[in-house]
This record gives C-alpha cells, sequence and structure tokens, in this order.
C-alpha cells in the first residue's frame, strides 16, 4: 500500500494573504493590519473583490501587507426578511434608491476599523474626476472608504451626514461603482512606498509634474523601418532628459489643452507660445 509523501511544514512568519474564488471570506478572516494603508469598500458586489487588485504588483503588496482592504457587503445591513436596501424613489420616477439608514449602518461598521481621518468617498457619475492629485492626497493619510454605487444612486441624506465626498472615474454613466472604486485603489496603492519598488518609475510618469509622460522606446532599435530617436541611444543623459522634457510638454499641449494651460500658469509660461518642439 502507497504511503503518501509527508506535505512540507509551513514557513514561519506574517500570515499570507491568499486570494481566493471566495475573497469575501478571505478578507472576513484577516485580521486587521495596524499602521497600514487600508481600503473599505461598501458594496452589493463584494465577489467583485479583491479582482484585478489581486494581481500583479498590486496584489503582491497586499498579500505582504503593505496595504489591507476590506469589504463588506450591504446586504448584511438590509431591511426586513430579504434584507431590502433600497426603496422607490421620493416624488416617483424610475429605477431604485439605496436606503439612507441602510447604508448608515454599513458605515458605522466599517469605520470602527479605520482612522477617523481616512475621507469617505462616495463613488458617482456626478463627482469630482479622478486625478493624480487626489491619488497622491489619498496615499499620503491612512486608508479610505469607498461607497459604490447602484440602481438610482444613494440617498442624499446619507451622502450630507456622513460628509461624502463625490468622486467620478469620467464623464460617463456606469451600472455601479465597483470598476470605479478598484480603478481609484490602484491608482492610489501604487504611489505607497515599497508597492511598485522603484520609485523613480512614478516620478518620472504622466501626471507627476502635471505633463503626460513622453514617448517610451526599447530594443530592437530598428522595427518595421522604425528606429528608436537617436538621442536615446546617445548615452547623453542631458539630451535625453532635455528630449523627453520636449516630448512630454509637446504631448500635453497636443492632447489635454487643460492640463497645459494648468502648468504653463504654475511655471510663468504662456500656454500659446510657439515654441519649436523636437521631434528628433
Amino acid at each position: 500500500m502507497a504511503i503518501a509523501p509527508e506535505k512540507p511544514a509551513r514557513a514561519a512568519g506574517r500570515k499570507a494573504i491568499r486570494l481566493s474564488v471566495t475573497p469575501s471570506d478571505l478578507l472576513s478572516e484577516t485580521p486587521d493590519l495596524v499602521n497600514v494603508w487600508t481600503a473599505q469598500v461598501i458594496t452589493l458586489l463584494p465577489q467583485a473583490f479583491p479582482g484585478i487588485l489581486g494581481e500583479s504588483l498590486i496584489g503582491r503588496a497586499l498579500q505582504e501587507g503593505l496595504w489591507q482592504l476590506q469589504t463588506y457587503n450591504l446586504r448584511d445591513f438590509g431591511d426586513g426578511r430579504h434584507l431590502n436596501v433600497d426603496d422607490t424613489p421620493a416624488g416617483g420616477g424610475a429605477g431604485m434608491v439605496i436606503r439612507p439608514d441602510v447604508m448608515a449602518r454599513a458605515i458605522g461598521v466599517a469605520r470602527a476599523r479605520i482612522s477617523p481621518r481616512a475621507p469617505i468617498i462616495y463613488l458617482s457619475p456626478r463627482g469630482r474626476r479622478m486625478d493624480q492629485a487626489l491619488m497622491r492626497d489619498l496615499a499620503a493619510g491612512d486608508g479610505v472608504t469607498l461607497v459604490c454605487g447602484r440602481f438610482e444612486g444613494l440617498d442624499q441624506r446619507a451622502i450630507d451626514a456622513f460628509g461624502m465626498i463625490e468622486v467620478s472615474l469620467g464623464d460617463f454613466v456606469m451600472t455601479g461603482g465597483e470598476i470605479a472604486a478598484q480603478a481609484l485603489i490602484d491608482s492610489t496603492v501604487r504611489l505607497i512606498p515599497r508597492v511598485l519598488g522603484n520609485q523613480a518609475s512614478i516620478e518620472n510618469e504622466s501626471f507627476s509634474d502635471g505633463l503626460l509622460e513622453h514617448d517610451q522606446y526599447t530594443k530592437p532599435a530598428t522595427w518595421q523601418g522604425r528606429d528608436i530617436p537617436e538621442v536615446l541611444l546617445s548615452g547623453h543623459h542631458a539630451k535625453i532628459e532635455a528630449w523627453r522634457r520636449e516630448q512630454a510638454e509637446r504631448l500635453t499641449k497636443e492632447r489635454r489643452a487643460d492640463l497645459w494651460r494648468a502648468w504653463c500658469a504654475a511655471h510663468n509660461r504662456d500656454p500659446n507660445e510657439d515654441q519649436e518642439l523636437s521631434d528628433a
């Protein structure tokens, strides 16, 4: 009779956060980490998390305890036998509105596990658009509580009572706030020290200085008759840096007039100046 080999002993150390097909169970079993940036998500779809946040560098940082994720199923705080979370709009109209009392119960439980300084953000198409400045502010704090909208949205009284900040992924409407929440978390967590490993990659990317990022190239030097710009192969660091700055300015001016005007105002530049920018 064959004897099954013994399983290797587990390594000692921090308990790993493992991804599974039931992430809400995983997260509920994970003890709170002290002094770690925390993302809380109140949602009707807790199974959507960690989702893409459990992959690549962000997922590895989650496993290593550089940040932590807490999800709260809004349905658990619902009313009655069927755990209702919504009702018809006051004054009539289509769709359903999330009740303020239900949301208040969920927020009460969530906020007991996070710093009171962490903002509460409601993902809404009518909010301020996400930008790099917002992500930097969030990354410098203790964490954030994210409220994912559904249906026709959340009762305004809950938004007012908790001082929620309304934030939008862009000028379009989605079926819920879950994708926007994941985008916000990803964009913020990558700014936390040690998550990406190379801080220089953050310093030189789009929006880091108010400009879009310059073009990027890698091997081979020639591909389908297209060459890497000669200056990038010169080894002359000052010229390379000047070329990249020119490219960043040109791309921003061509593609994002709003960013270009803001950058020029901050640097005492005329946004309408006809500056010669090199393409070489």
